[in-house]
C-alpha cells in the first residue's frame, strides 16, 4: 500500500494515543468504524444530520441524535451541542455525536484523520486537504485525487480492501446474501410519504405479513424472520428507500451486534490509519 501523499502532510510528532478522528455519518457502517477505532484508543467524534434515517437502529450511534445517547455493544455515544464538549466524553471512553453535516467542527477539533462513512455512493465534499489523512468508504471516492485512501464496501472477495490508487467498485444495488436471500429480505418504501409501523425491532414476521405502510400503501415481508432493521415511525421517505430488513436466520442476538461487514470495514480503516502513521 502506498500512502506517500498522506505521509508528507503528517506532523513529525504525530502520536496514535488519543489521536483525534472525525467520522462523517453514524449509520451502520460508520458505527462499526467508530466502535473499532474507539476501542483501539482513538478519540473519535461523529457528525450527523438532524434527522438521520438508520435502518439497523439497534447498532447505529445515530440514535443518539433522537434519544440523547446510544449504547452499541457496551460502547456509549452521547449527543453534544458543540465540539468543546467532546473532551469530557473522551475522558470517560465515550463517543461524542454532533449534529454537523458540513463538518464545520473541523476548525475546533483539528482531526488528524477524517473518515467519510456516509456511503452516499458519491463524494459529497471530502477532500484530502481537510486533514493529514482522509479516508472514503465505498464508491465515489478517487485516490489520490480526492482522498488519501478508500475502502471497498461491496461484499465479496475484495470487501475491506484498502485502495491507494483508483476507486472502490460501483454499487451493485444487490443486498448481501443472508441464509440464501438477497433483495427478498429488504423492505422498501412503495411511495413518497411518512413511514408508519406498529411493529418493533426484534419482532418475528412471516412472509406475506404487513410490516409497515407509507401513504396508505402497505409493505409486506417476503420471507420469514426477525426484524433486524426498521426505520423510526414518522420518518419521511422517498419511493424505493430502504425502510426495513428481515433477517431470515431468526437469531435475536444478531439484532444487537455489529455486522461482519461493518467490522471488516472498521478494521480496514484502522489498518489504514496504523499503516500510515506507523510507517
Amino acid at each position: 500500500m502506498n500512502s506517500e501523499p498522506a505521509i508528507k502532510r503528517i506532523l513529525p510528532n504525530a502520536s496514535l494515543k488519543g489521536m483525534r478522528v472525525l467520522i462523517r455519518g453514524a449509520g451502520e457502517m460508520a458505527s462499526g468504524v467508530a466502535y473499532r477505532l474507539a476501542h483501539s484508543g482513538f478519540h473519535v467524534l461523529i457528525t450527523e444530520i438532524s434527522t438521520p434515517l438508520a435502518v439497523r437502529r439497534a447498532v447505529c450511534f445515530s440514535e443518539a441524535v433522537y434519544d440523547g445517547s446510544k449504547i452499541v455493544e457496551g460502547r456509549t455515544a452521547r449527543l453534544i451541542q458543540n465540539p468543546e464538549e467532546a473532551s469530557e466524553l473522551w475522558a470517560k471512553s465515550e463517543l461524542p455525536v454532533l449534529v454537523d453535516p458540513d463538518m464545520t467542527c473541523r476548525a475546533a477539533l483539528r482531526p488528524m484523520v477524517i473518515v467519510d462513512a456516509l456511503l452516499a455512493k458519491r463524494n459529497t465534499g471530502l477532500h484530502k486537504t481537510m486533514a493529514p489523512l482522509t479516508i472514503g468508504l465505498g464508491p465515489g471516492f478517487h485516490v489520490p485525487d480526492e482522498v488519501d485512501l478508500a475502502v471497498e464496501t461491496n461484499r465479496g472477495h475484495n470487501l475491506g480492501r484498502l485502495i491507494s490508487l483508483g476507486s472502490p467498485e460501483p454499487n451493485t444495488g444487490v443486498p448481501g446474501k443472508i441464509a440464501g436471500y438477497t433483495s427478498q429480505r429488504v423492505l422498501r418504501a412503495p411511495a413518497d410519504g411518512t413511514f408508519e409501523s406498529d411493529l418493533a425491532l426484534g419482532d418475528r414476521v412471516r412472509a406475506g405479513q404487513v410490516v409497515a405502510s407509507v401513504k396508505g400503501q402497505t409493505i409486506t415481508a417476503q420471507v420469514d424472520g426477525v426484524l433486524r432493521g426498521l426505520l423510526r415511525p414518522g420518518a419521511r421517505v422517498n419511493q424505493g428507500t430502504k425502510v426495513g430488513d428481515v433477517d431470515p436466520r431468526g437469531q435475536l442476538e444478531y439484532l444487537h451486534t455489529i455486522s461482519e461487514k461493518a467490522r471488516a470495514v472498521g478494521g480496514s480503516v484502522l489498518e489504514g490509519i496504523m499503516a500510515t502513521f506507523n510507517r
